[in-house]
C-alpha cells in the first residue's frame, strides 16, 4: 500500500477531516490532499506528527515505500544543508559589522580632497563587502570619487605645466 492510501486510510479510520489535520499540523488543507492523492510527500517533521496525530508508527505509514524514503531522507539531508548556510551567512553577518555607511560617507568625503582621496577610495573599495547594506552604491560612489580626483589632478598638473594658458594682447 502506498504512503498516499496510508495517509488517507489512516485518517478515515481515525474519523479525521483534512480540515483538522491540516489544522492540526499547521498546514493548508490542499498539503493534506496532495500527501493523499500521491501528488506531494509531507516532509520528516509533518510525517512525524501524522503519525502521532494517527497513532500509528512511522514504518506502518511508510511500509513498502520505499521510494518515499529515499525521498524523505534526501529531502532531510537537503533541510539540513539548508539549514547550515543560513545558520553560516547570519553568523557571517553578525560577525562582520555593517561597514555600508561609513564606507559610504568615507567615499563622498574622499572626492572633494585631491590627493588623499585616490587613497580613500581605493581603501573604501578594497574594505567593501557583498554583506554591507550599500554594497553597490559604495563602488559607485568610490568610482565617481577617483574620476573627480582623476580630473582635479588634471586641473593642477595643468596649472603648474602651464597647459592651456591663454594670453591677451592689449592693442593700442
Amino acid at each position: 500500500m502506498s504512503l498516499s492510501n496510508q495517509l488517507k486510510e489512516s485518517r478515515i479510520s481515525k474519523g479525521l477531516s483534512q480540515a483538522y489535520v491540516a489544522q492540526t499540523l499547521n498546514v493548508s488543507r490542499q498539503a493534506i490532499s496532495k500527501w493523499e492523492n500521491n501528488r506531494g510527500y509531507p516532509d520528516i517533521d509533518n510525517l512525524i506528527s501524522l503519525s502521532e496525530l494517527y497513532q500509528v508508527s512511522i514504518d506502518e505509514l511508510l511500509y513498502e515505500n520505499k521510494q518515499l524514503k529515499e525521498q524523505i531522507s534526501k529531502n532531510s539531508k537537503e533541510i539540513t544543508d539548508k539549514k547550515k548556510k543560513i545558520k553560516y551567512i547570519t553568523q557571517e553577518r553578525n560577525k562582520d559589522k555593517d561597514e555600508g555607511l561609513f564606507l559610504l560617507l568615507l567615499a563622498g568625503i574622499s572626492s572633494f580632497i585631491f590627493p588623499l582621496g585616490l587613497l580613500l577610495s581605493s581603501f573604501a573599495i578594497w574594505k567593501n563587502k557583498k554583506s554591507n547594506s550599500f554594497y553597490k552604491l559604495v563602488y559607485l560612489v568610490c568610482v565617481l570619487a577617483l574620476l573627480l580626483n582623476l580630473y582635479d589632478g588634471y586641473i593642477h598638473l595643468a596649472n603648474i605645466m602651464n597647459w592651456g594658458e591663454v594670453s591677451i594682447e592689449k592693442i593700442n
